[in-house]
């Protein structure tokens, strides 16, 4: 894959040319509105075929893939423009191989509100090995409180992808609640039934391994947090599912605040089989202008959690969003809208913003006025994404999971594409 940054007067076309691609192929890759419209410093992902297969009357998808001993997943995944659909038609090309520098097979994930658009739930299945359905929750006598799942799950399972059960302590104003994980973990009974219910939605639904993710639990409950994923993966393994649980970015084990606290990475790495280090949200909604996932950061998190836990269990925490912050910052009142990589495109482009790209972060950004206000927007792109793959693969993580795959980003998918072998995560037997 070839990145190539926009410079002034080019447009899609010229670009296009220059490469001998298929422009209508660059401009989906790339989240393209306008193809005369490119905002100066945007990177275009170029996909560079090595075989390309013109479709015959009759021809299926299926039957192409096992004409050149592909699976359908791989075909998804080199013709993003199939959004995950094995609809062919008669003289349609499609990429059988492309070039690619794979750094080795690694599990991969991502989290997904039940609202997500079909299409893109589709397009982005064929590059996860598992899908994170969010969010459960549970109430104070231990019953589930369950998202519109149906339809995820089965799409999971449709690609050949693991569905996982997300279990979080958020309330109904989404904020997670100390007081739930306290009660819980002061009530053997309440565990027992929480599990139960668990257990008996996990068995109905067909989910494979369950994700625990309570946040904000302060010092008096780390090692209650950590007896509770032991207990949880005591009552799961005879049924063959395992047991995850996802931790804030910490970089020492005293590092002060209640949402680091509580989470005892030597404790939790024991108890689990695998950990999501959440390795985002440095920028963040109410604070000032920055990267989301700064390289430098997350390698930092990453370093600290290898002296705490085996490689084979850390997956990596992938943002699939950005911010658009307004300017100048004033704590307490600035609040930053998020938005995905297409909208932060079409942003640039509407204001003829020129993207830049911070070497030292590895991430994405760009200034625009607005209504006489400053914006500055970070976002991700193939760039940002293939820096944390490339960590992630340099230090023998599991893998890595992505929050979220609600946000439209066709060139994550690209990097992922052209970087890791997707595979299940594999926790449990079930």
């Amino acid at each position: 894959m070839i990145i190539h940054t926009v410079s002034a007067g080019e447009t899609l076309f010229s670009i296009a040319k220059e490469y001998g691609a298929d422009p209508n192929v660059l401009a989906f890759n790339n989240d393209v509105s306008d193809p005369q419209r490119l905002p100066v410093g945007m990177p275009i992902a170029i996909v560079i075929p090595k075989t390309v297969h013109t479709v015959s009357m009759g021809e299926t998808l299926y039957s192409i893939a096992v004409r050149y001993n592909k699976t359908v997943n791989e075909l998804y995944r080199n013709n993003l423009f199939l959004n995950g659909d094995p609809t062919v038609f008669p003289g349609q090309r499609l990429y059988i191989e492309i070039e690619r520098d794979p750094l080795g097979d690694f599990a991969t994930g991502g989290y997904a509100y039940p609202f997500i658009p079909e299409h893109l739930l589709r397009r982005s299945l064929a590059f996860m090995g598992a899908l994170m359905p969010f969010t459960y929750g549970f109430r104070t006598n231990g019953t589930l409180i369950s998202p519109d799942d149906a339809e995820m799950i089965a799409a999971a399972k449709e690609y050949g992808q693991e569905p996982i059960m997300h279990l979080s302590t958020l309330d109904d104003n989404d904020i997670f609640s100390t007081e739930l994980a306290s009660a819980l973990f002061a009530s053997p009974e309440l565990r027992q039934t929480l599990l139960d219910s668990v257990i008996a939605n996990m068995l109905e639904k067909g989910y494979t391994s369950l994700d625990v993710d309570f946040e904000f639990l302060g010092r008096e409950n780390a090692v209650n947090y950590a007896n509770f994923i032991s207990y949880c993966k005591t009552r799961l393994s005879p049924y063959g599912f395992g047991v995850m649980t996802a931790l804030a970015p910490k970089t020492s084990d005293t590092q002060p605040g209640a949402l680091y606290e509580g989470h005892d990475y030597a404790l939790l790495g024991e108890a689990a089989d695998a950990v999501l280090l959440m390795t985002y949200e440095w920028g963040y909604t109410y604070g000032p202008p920055m990267a989301i996932s700064p390289i430098k950061p997350v390698g930092a998190v990453v370093d600290y959690a290898l002296t705490r836990i085996p490689a084979e269990k850390l997956l990596l925490g992938i943002s699939n969003y950005g911010y658009d912050f307004v300017l100048p910052y004033v704590a307490g009142v600035s609040r930053a809208d998020s938005l995905s990589t297409r909208q932060a495109f079409d942003l640039a482009a509407r204001y003829g913003a020129e993207i830049f790209f911070d070497e030292a972060a590895m991430a994405p950004y760009f200034e625009y006025t607005a209504e006489e206000r400053a914006h500055r927007v970070w976002f991700e792109d193939a760039r940002s994404v293939s820096a944390r793959l490339r960590l992630m693969a340099e230090k023998k993580l599991k893998g890595a999971l992505w929050w979220n795959l609600n946000r439209e980003n066709n060139q994550n998918l690209l990097a992922i594409n052209n970087l890791i072998n997707p595979k299940r995560l594999n926790l449990g037997n079930a």
